[in-house]
């Protein structure tokens, strides 16, 4: 099974609020409340939760514009080499007969 890179990027997001949810709830304890090092730990809790979501989103924009990016120059190749890649698809085309036939 493969996924993509948004699966990817989606499921280490599902994990992470998880972990973060079961944090808070140790965190968030009444019987907690009076120490002020839990208090510090709260907060640098909900700063790294940030940092996170905007690293996530931020890997997220810079894998799709790289996947864009080399779309284009694909296409690009395409348009100015028509015959190259003709050329290369009707090679790759006999190859891959050529093997099945000897199946």
């Amino acid at each position: 099974m493969t996924y993509s890179v948004s699966d990817t990027v989606s499921q280490a997001q599902t994990e992470l609020e998880k972990l973060v949810s079961d944090l808070r709830g140790l965190l968030d304890s009444k019987n907690l409340d009076s120490l002020p090092e839990i208090q510090v730990l709260r907060k640098r809790l909900d700063e790294g939760i940030d940092s996170a979501r905007e690293s996530a989103v931020r890997a997220a924009r810079e894998a799709a514009r790289q996947a864009k990016d080399a779309a284009r120059a694909a296409d690009q190749y395409a348009h100015d080499e028509p015959w190259r890649v003709a050329g290369a698809a009707l090679a790759t085309g006999a190859v891959i007969g050529f093997l099945l036939a000897r199946r």
